[in-house]
């Protein structure tokens, strides 16, 4: 203002025959002011990919605790003639692990397998909807991982290393590309209400050393998305609006003082949190969706409520352009009684993964929206025995060395099973898939190279598949 008063005196048609230029210039840098400024406290962005991607965004269904490769998605009729005898010696010699030493017994699975789709691929009878899916689905037979532990071994598949304090996929996703909601986060977190923690808890969703605004944001399905969203009683949007304006001056001083990032992704989450008041209500409101869409993820039924609505919540945040979303349900941990429990939890999550598949793929959003289930490791071949199980209470061991995951929909061609095993399912005797290269491949299915994406921590280019991984050409479409 003090600029505009000190030429009021001119005579007008002068001011603006010898200042038009010097206006527009002023007028230039201002904006481009406001827009720096814009972009820098808004970081979630979109961004260019390293080369042009098939997949927009990634729903990663995370079974929390292993489920057993062997009752779901691997027959091995070997296991069946062996069922109950000792490991054979072959598999003892030069094998360092003490879980099939000693009394280790073969434990066939008790599951009835079919073949389903044009691809014939093997299905359980404990997940009859995921087997509708065969031909979208890729199958992936030959995962092996570094740890055994269920905390560490969960850090490797989301962070890439089994130490506290590194990014997570969905931040490492979201710092490379951005997200293409305004009014949401990047990158949302899903927990099922099954009664169990998560092992790894929120250091799997964490942020690590990447700015904070690229942590995960944990919704709920039921009442406020998120907890203390809300205005408190009496305070109106406007009054609201007020204070967040003030608080980003002060901010913004603070920042032009100090230049700490970290002021930046307050100044980012309060305006995304303001915004987030009148979006998320409205994403988790599932009134409006059809009577078959709810019946297709399994809504109304007691059993499969939660965790089909929070799989259609993912849909409804892809659409919402959100780039990541990950799905958390706990716990596939089943040392004992494993029959039972592995059930329980394919009853609960069976219709609405399929449920999710079918939806995305009918409204055109599968080929642009890369799905992945599975959780951190496989189970043993044999039959647990240091809780003396009786029969019919069996259980598994956890099981690094050879598991299954499933992949589908965004640049992943569908129809086909990879990997192979020995006669026990206990290693791969071909194309053997490790987690960096399963990470290094989804960042691909995006547009990104895994080695490109890096962020310099205490004098070191950190990645999400540290210094390993190779993208699995025969998973691409």
């Amino acid at each position: 203002m003090e600029r505009i008063d000190d030429f009021a005196n001119h005579d007008r048609r002068a001011f603006l025959q010898q200042t038009a230029c010097g206006l527009g210039g002023i007028a230039l840098t201002q904006l481009s002011a406001e827009n720096a400024f814009a972009a820098n406290t808004n970081p979630l962005a979109p961004r260019l990919s390293h080369f042009k991607p098939r997949a927009k965004n990634v729903i990663f269904i995370f079974m929390s605790g292993a489920p057993s490769q062997f009752d779901l998605f691997l027959p091995k009729p070997e296991m069946k003639r062996m069922h109950r005898q000792p490991v054979p010696a072959s598999f003892l010699q030069d094998l360092d692990d003490a879980l099939i030493k000693g009394s280790a017994q073969v434990f066939a699975s008790p599951r009835k397998f079919s073949k389903h789709g044009e691809c014939g691929m093997d299905f359980s009878d404990y997940v009859p909807h995921l087997a509708t899916c065969a031909d979208e689905l890729c199958m992936v037979r030959s995962m092996h991982t570094d740890v055994s532990n269920h905390h560490p071994a969960q850090l490797v598949m989301n962070c890439g290393v089994p130490l506290f304090g590194h990014p997570c996929m969905g931040s490492w996703v979201t710092y490379g590309l951005g997200s293409e909601s305004s009014n949401l986060p990047g990158f949302v977190v899903l927990l099922s209400n099954s009664g169990e923690g998560v092992d790894g808890g929120s250091t799997l969703w964490n942020n690590g050393f990447l700015p904070s605004e690229y942590r995960g944001v944990n919704f709920r399905g039921k009442g406020d998305p998120i907890l203390h969203l809300s205005n408190p009683s009496g305070v109106t949007r406007h009054q609201q609006r007020a204070r967040l304006d003030a608080i980003r001056e002060l901010n913004q001083l603070r920042f032009h003082q100090t230049g700490d990032a970290e002021i930046e992704s307050r100044i980012a989450s309060y305006e995304l949190a303001y915004r987030m008041q009148s979006a998320a209500p409205e994403l988790v409101d599932l009134s409006h969706e059809t009577a078959a869409t709810l019946e297709m993820y399994g809504i109304n039924n007691e059993t499969t409520q939660w965790f089909g609505s929070n799989c259609l919540l993912a849909r409804r945040m892809v659409e919402s352009g959100v780039r990541f979303v990950q799905l958390y349900h706990s716990t596939w941990d089943d040392h004992s009684n494993l029959n039972t429990k592995l059930k329980t939890n394919c009853d609960m999550t069976d219709l609405p993964a399929a449920g999710l598949i079918t939806d995305l793929k009918r409204r055109g959003l599968l080929d642009e929206t890369l799905v992945i289930w599975g959780g951190e490791f496989g189970r043993t071949p044999m039959n647990e025995v240091r809780r003396g199980n009786s029969v019919g209470k069996e259980g598994r061991d956890h099981h690094p060395f050879a598991f299954t995951m499933l992949l589908c929909g965004g640049g992943i061609k569908g129809g086909q099973i990879i990997g192979e095993t020995d006669e026990l399912g206990y290693h791969p005797t071909k194309d053997p898939i490790h987690v960096h290269d399963l990470q290094a491949t989804i960042l691909h299915c995006l547009g990104i190279d895994h080695e490109r994406l890096t962020f310099r921590h205490q004098g070191r280019d950190f990645r999400l598949t540290d210094v390993g991984g190779s993208v699995v050409s025969k998973m691409l479409a």
